[in-house]
């Protein structure tokens, strides 16, 4: 009797996701005009775009200003309250900025 091995290649869903690109969007409504702002996670680092309404592609901000960081970590902050993103991200920004733990929310 022949025996039949089944073999499985892939990735479980959350093992996949610990290595996929993370992607966070946001807006802020400026009075008349509406800004885009994208933030982008992998390979251990960060890239930040933004885009007008009147913008059909996505700018890179290179480099992102100190008001820039800090809108990423507001909306990161909020994700992590959610349970949305882990802890880690949140601490990555908070060490782009300067922060340490005394220095609070």
């Amino acid at each position: 009797m022949e025996e039949v091995y089944e073999i499985r290649v892939g990735f479980e869903r959350g093992v996949l996701d610990a290595f996929s690109m993370k992607r966070h969007q946001w807006r802020e409504n400026d009075g008349d005009e509406v800004r885009y702002w994208r933030a982008n996670y992998h390979g251990g680092r960060f890239e930040l775009y933004r885009k007008d309404d009147s913008d059909e592609d996505w700018a890179k901000l290179n480099p992102p200003s100190t008001e820039d960081w800090q809108a990423l970590r507001e909306v990161l902050w909020r994700k992590y309250q959610r349970k949305r993103i882990s802890w880690n991200l949140v601490a990555k920004v908070d060490k782009i900025l300067g922060k340490t733990d005394e220095d609070g929310d």
